[in-house]
């Protein structure tokens, strides 16, 4: 036997490990805020002290792998959570959310993206002129802030330049409270809607957000674009979502302009419920009715026959139907 054949016959040492253990940190002294914005895997954080609030700038903790931290989130902080300059804290855990706005990039990828987190008020920001208002962009905001459990509210802007009426009247049916402004003009009237509530700002380019959000909180800077006047289109000038607190109480998440809403992963059944009215109608559907207009043996159909149903707002939750499916 050559030296060689003994050496093989002796076993290698055993890679040293660390012995496993179910135990992980509590974070006892972990405290909370919330994200108001992040950038470039930064995330800036609001905790609330005795009667003030800091800014903590925080990164995500490896343990929590893949999950996903966005503006809108309750999320607990360990480390340095002081907010002093040059200091840097760790999201350690995420709170389950209470609502959640979401998108596609189209109707037909099924992947979803998050935009915000624990919003109850989803402002949509139309200008009733320059640009047009696009109403099946509208019809999409109104699906995904029905789908995340959100109160919608449209905001119409420069109503000096158009009679906001027209426009109105095609959401009346479906209950949508409204309000309407023109720059330099009287904002008492979204204050109050604001007011106290955490509202998510949407809208296509050009359509006046960062206008009224300069007007809402003196010193925000947010940056004001034009309208194009040859394509009709605003320029993006806000390119990340950003929360800002109202001086009377409440806050608003401004976004960056909107030209494509997919609702690919809004569930049709899930919609209906939105509207309690029509959905005690549906439960006496055929079994997977899609609830369109040309769906057979539809109950909406009979209950707006024999008058149980309003049929301007069946047609309304139809179209709002169709446009979740990209029609």
């Amino acid at each position: 036997m050559s030296r060689y054949d003994e050496e093989a016959r002796y076993d290698r040492p055993k890679r040293r490990t660390r012995p496993r253990t179910k135990d992980r940190p509590s974070y006892d002294d972990a405290v909370t805020g919330f994200v108001i914005t992040r950038d470039r895997g930064r995330y800036t954080c609001w905790v609330d002290g005795s009667g003030t609030g800091r800014q903590v700038t925080a990164m995500k903790a490896r343990q929590l792998g893949r999950k996903g931290v966005i503006v809108g989130d309750q999320v607990k902080l360990d480390g340095d959570a002081s907010g002093d300059d040059g200091t840097l804290a760790r999201i350690v855990e995420v709170l389950p959310r209470a609502t959640l706005l979401r998108r596609s990039a189209d109707d037909d990828d099924p992947v979803e993206r998050p935009l915000v987190a624990n919003a109850d008020q989803l402002v949509i920001v139309v200008a009733v002129a320059n640009p047009e208002p696009r109403t099946g962009l509208i019809d999409r905001f109104l699906v995904a802030a029905y789908d995340a459990g959100m109160r919608p509210l449209l905001c119409l802007t420069k109503t000096d330049l158009a009679d906001p009426d027209p426009l109105l009247s095609i959401y009346r049916p479906l209950g949508v409270e409204s309000v309407a402004t023109h720059q330099n003009g009287d904002l008492s009237a979204l204050r109050e809607q604001l007011h106290d509530r955490s509202s998510v700002l949407v809208g296509h380019s050009g359509v006046g957000k960062s206008t009224l959000v300069n007007a809402l909180i003196p010193g925000a800077d947010r940056a004001i674009g034009v309208v194009n006047e040859v394509t009709g289109r605003g320029r993006h000038t806000s390119t990340s979502a950003l929360v800002l607190r109202l001086p009377d109480g409440g806050w608003i998440i401004d976004t960056p302009g909107i030209r494509s809403f997919g609702l690919a992963h809004v569930d049709a059944d899930k919609l209906i419920h939105a509207f309690p009215d029509l959905a005690e109608i549906a439960e006496d559907c055929p079994r997977g009715c899609s609830h369109a207009a040309d769906a057979p043996d539809c109950a909406l159909d009979e209950a707006v026959a024999e008058g149980r149903a309003d049929a301007d707002r069946v047609a309304s939750f139809r179209r709002l139907l169709a446009s979740r499916e990209g029609s």
